[in-house]
């Protein structure tokens, strides 16, 4: 942090926050927050007779809890800049000015309890997401006596207790008595690998924490008795094996069982853990003066506002970010079911995020140590790099082009939108909705949801689909499935079940669309009046979309054309839909056959029925309307009904 301070081509902003970010690759417009801190950095020394003279004094979010601080005070030894801040909420007042002392102190002058929050505009190219993560709370489910005990601390705080810049100076206190405690235990995927609390995902680092922190205790106090109660011991790193051989050859007693209950002893304040160890066979009874809980690590979470929430401490007062809007939407970010967010690709684009010149960098896109977060911030730093340095960013030829004869203003596509590449029509200057070409990811939806055709997807236009149909069906249609499969997901899926070798009906046809969003309700009626005997559509799970919530409209799309079949008399069993990743090859197959099956029973009576029902209702048709002329005002009101 100190060489990025002192970096001429560096800007470091400090106490800030992002509010806002608009525009899209190579031209965004960021808006900052810079939070009034009452002191200029550039004046203050870190004389400290400030913080000597304030009379007010509250726990310490750096330290967790276990020492204070003071109103106005600096926010850790190696903070850049240097210098005080004033924390508001803490401060006893100063409007009017209720204490005053450290203004009159300062001999430099550089407190100013006038100074007002700044909000300024940056012009960026490019945007790297590293928000972090933060630690489980296991407050919630009071899980091993964490807020009934004082001697029972989680890893974060037991890092600051043996800390050289902790509240103790490097010296291992429990913070009940204030001794060196003599006996402790340490219980591992506190929060991780649960499905009742908690998170059901390993935390990637809560082993190698706890063996490195074993190993600080035998280093200090070798007299101490250590004893790490666990489910697994992963360490899959370089030189990790031989850590966790270390820790056992110090005599770090491993116990495989999670303990089933933690007990005070209050003659003598020993805690008492109740363990089944599925080694031995035998249940066990363990006393200890100190036990530190290795919590497991869970995405940054939003309070009830959509703020991010910065972690607290037993006692600490950790304050949410004002921000009105989390970063996640502000970018349009899509999150995996864990709640991390979300990467364009696992392997060919592990630093990328489905929105273009948006890049992920530690802890935001998964749990990992620090090796790997500057690995991959090194990654992202990259990736920027390149781009910048090109000049011009190279798209795929897949964007939607607006057709401005057909245009009515509904304002549906640039709602339905997932990565804001559609800007709405001003009525005051522009006649039609805006289409940023370089944001635009290809997905479809706009060109699916308009009623009145007005969109068209270059290398999966109307025409292009629809042929495709005509073709799949020309020869024995009773024989085949028409498949709208999503790239990424579906259409992945049936070449994992290819590669695998898995067996299935060759009754099935796949048309490839970028997304299911792409599929458009009158692609469906067009395959049933064709003699389709039965449709499929398929796409990414919901926590998986790789165009953020697109998957949310091909769903709504759906349902809408099965009550339409319901109501014409079509059975809505003919037309399914279906979520498949790309690692659920042997889905892929099950669906097929299943489907196959449920072919066995459309009679071709009821595909002549349905196809004389079509062609009477003539179901997807587009709506003819007026071509609006440039001279022409916007409509107030929408021209079109927005979709259910």
């Amino acid at each position: 942090m100190m060489d990025a301070g002192r970096h001429p081509r560096i800007q470091l902003l400090v106490n800030s926050e992002v509010e806002d970010i608009t525009g899209f690759v190579g031209n965004y417009q960021a808006r900052v927050r810079r939070r009034a801190q009452y002191v200029d950095p550039a004046e203050c020394t870190s004389c400290a007779d400030c913080e000597e003279v304030c009379p007010v004094v509250v726990p310490d979010e750096y330290q967790q809890g276990f020492s204070s601080r003071k109103a106005i005070y600096l926010p850790f030894p190696q903070a850049v800049p240097a210098s005080y801040t004033l924390d508001a909420d803490d401060c006893l007042g100063f409007n009017p000015i209720a204490c005053g002392k450290c203004l009159e102190v300062c001999d430099k002058k550089c407190i100013d309890f006038d100074v007002k929050d700044e909000i300024f505009d940056l012009e960026i190219g490019t945007v790297v997401v590293a928000t972090g993560l933060e630690p489980y709370d296991p407050r919630p489910n009071d899980e091993y006596g964490y807020t009934s005990f004082d001697n029972v601390v989680t890893s974060m705080e037991f890092e600051r207790l043996i800390c050289a810049g902790g509240p103790t100076e490097g010296e291992l206190l429990r913070p009940s008595d204030q001794k060196v405690p003599e006996r402790v235990g340490f219980i591992q995927c506190v929060g991780s690998r649960s499905t009742n609390r908690g998170v059901p995902y390993c935390s990637n680092i809560c082993c190698m924490n706890t063996i490195k922190q074993t190993l600080q205790i035998a280093e200090h106090y070798p007299e101490a008795r250590q004893t790490v109660f666990y489910m697994d011991i992963r360490a899959f790193g370089k030189g990790f094996e031989d850590l966790y051989r270390r820790s056992r050859e110090e005599g770090v007693d491993y116990v495989r069982g999670l303990p089933g209950s933690v007990e005070g002893d209050p003659e003598t304040g020993e805690l008492v853990v109740q363990v089944e160890n599925t080694l031995a066979g035998k249940r066990e009874e363990h006393r200890l003066d100190m036990l530190v809980l290795a919590v497991g690590m869970v995405p940054r979470k939003l309070d009830t506002n959509g703020n991010r929430k910065t972690g607290t401490g037993k006692t600490g007062n950790g304050k949410a970010s004002a921000s009105k809007r989390p970063i996640d939407e502000i970018l349009s970010l899509s999150h995996t079911s864990d709640g991390f967010v979300m990467e364009a690709h696992p392997k060919l684009k592990p630093v990328d995020a489905p929105t273009r010149g948006v890049y992920f960098a530690g802890c935001v896109e998964a749990p990992k140590d620090v090796k790997d977060s500057v690995t991959q911030a090194g990654a992202a730093a990259s990736r920027a790099g390149n781009l910048l340095s090109a000049g011009q960013v190279r798209i795929e030829a897949i964007t939607a082009e607006l057709t401005a004869d057909l245009c009515a203003q509904c304002k549906i596509c640039a709602k339905v939108c997932p990565v804001n590449a559609i800007v709405e029509a001003d009525k005051k200057s522009d006649l039609y909705p805006d289409f940023i070409e370089a944001a635009c990811a290809g997905c479809g939806t706009c060109a699916a949801e308009c009623p009145f055709d007005a969109i068209v997807m270059r290398h999966f236009e109307d025409q292009q689909i629809e042929a495709q149909i005509d073709a799949i069906l020309a020869d024995d249609p009773m024989e085949k499935i028409v498949a709208f499969a999503c790239n990424w997901c579906s259409y992945a899926g049936g070449d994992t079940a290819g590669t695998s070798r898995l067996q299935y009906p060759a009754t099935v046809r796949l048309i490839r669309t970028m997304c299911s969003g792409r599929v458009d309700a009158k692609f469906i009626w067009h395959a049933f009046e064709q003699g389709a005997p039965m449709v499929l559509v398929s796409g990414c799970h919901f926590a998986d979309c790789h165009y953020i919530d697109a998957v949310t409209w091909t769903q709504r799309r759906v349902e809408k054309v099965w009550t339409q079949m319901e109501k014409a008399g079509i059975r809505p069993e003919r037309l399914q839909l279906d979520w498949i990743s790309a690692a659920e090859g042997q889905k892929f197959a099950r669906v097929m056959r299943e489907l196959d099956e449920m072919l066995r029973t459309v009679t071709e009576e009821e595909v002549a029925q349905t196809v004389s029902i079509l062609k009477k209702k003539n179901f997807g048709a587009p709506k003819k309307v007026a071509p609006l002329l440039a001279s022409d005002k916007a409509p107030e009101k929408a021209a079109a009904p927005v979709p259910a």
